[in-house]
């Protein structure tokens, strides 16, 4: 979701070219409509890489000699962490190691000298006491879930690299962040899938929900690539890390609601599974984000009302095209 937003807004505002680093099997689906531009070789270019395989990292920054890197990449689905912790661990923190280790070996040839941004997650602050909201950048790490961790992992690896070695990183957790091409793995997506397919007749008029009672301030992901690349260009400060993150807080269940009430289906009922239930929540997730407003002048800009109805629009766009999606 946050790469296909970021190609966008970075070719709406700026003149760059554009290289995205996807696997050999990587779904596309998000960015169809860029794809005439890669075949064109029109600012968008596709190489193939993977956080797990040096060899690849370095053709990677071989090929783009970037000026600016986003690193985006992750497993980022917090439930699915727990069912493959390994696998978690080793993207997030191995995967980040070594994308920053060839940039040093690259920077160290005197090639490149990029500034890195490195995503690491407002999960890492985990279950935060009610005396500490909102959380502020020195808040201690509380991680509540696998993929947690690894984000913890990465946001110390990113800033050590740059108090080490020099690199440029600049550390971000963004608190929660959706909208259109949002994975129907997270629940507002799964949310707004479940009922544009209620509305098409594909399931009964039942959504099926986890834990409702997390609270979470909510930003659109077009919002947050714009503050990514005021990160990387209002005067970058090697190492600094920052909380970014919108400013409408309800819980889960509030915004199952909204959704709700966007529906053309009056009737829908809630039904919660225990399969979609964590072991344990990061349930406080609100931010204070004063020290990255202050310092590029960045704030929110989309209403959390649009940010869903652009969500919910997007899945009936897709069952409309015909497409079979789980229900999951």
């Amino acid at each position: 979701m946050v790469g296909s937003h970021m190609a966008d807004y970075l070719l709406g505002n700026t003149d760059w070219d554009i290289y995205g680093m996807c696997r050999w099997r990587s779904p596309l689906d998000n960015i169809e409509h860029l794809l005439t531009r890669v075949n064109n070789g029109e600012r968008v270019y596709l190489l193939y890489g993977d956080l797990k395989d040096y060899v690849s990292l370095v053709e990677v920054i071989n090929k783009s000699k970037p000026d600016y890197i986003f690193h985006l990449a992750a497993q980022s689905y917090p439930k699915t962490s727990f069912s493959s912790p390994l696998d978690t661990l080793d993207t997030n923190i191995l995967g980040t190691a070594r994308l920053l280790e060839v940039a040093k070996a690259f920077r160290e040839s005197g090639s490149i000298d990029p500034v890195i941004h490195v995503c690491s997650s407002s999960e890492v602050f985990g279950r935060v006491p009610k005396e500490k909201i909102p959380i502020n950048e020195e808040t201690t790490f509380h991680p509540a879930s696998p993929y947690a961790i690894s984000k913890t992992g990465t946001d110390l690896i990113g800033r050590f690299y740059a108090e080490a070695y020099g690199l440029k990183t600049l550390t971000t957790r963004m608190f929660t962040h959706t909208g259109p091409r949002r994975g129907d793995v997270f629940a507002e997506s799964t949310f707004a899938k479940q009922i544009a397919m209620i509305e098409a007749e594909l399931v009964p008029p039942v959504v099926k929900t986890g834990n409702l009672d997390s609270l979470r301030t909510w930003s659109d992901v077009r919002d947050a690539v714009r503050a990514y690349h005021k990160l990387v260009t209002i005067n970058p400060i090697p190492g600094e890390y920052y909380n970014i993150g919108g400013t409408h807080t309800c819980t889960v269940g509030k915004a199952l609601d909204y959704l709700l009430s966007l529906s053309t289906v009056k009737d829908i009922k809630i039904e919660i599974e225990h399969d979609r239930l964590r072991p344990i929540d990061a349930d406080l997730q609100v931010p204070n984000t004063e020290k990255f407003r202050k310092h590029t002048g960045w704030k929110p800009e989309i209403a959390f009302e649009k940010t869903m109805q652009d969500l919910l629009d997007y899945w009936r766009c897709r069952i409309r095209q015909g497409k079979c999606f789980l229900t999951r």
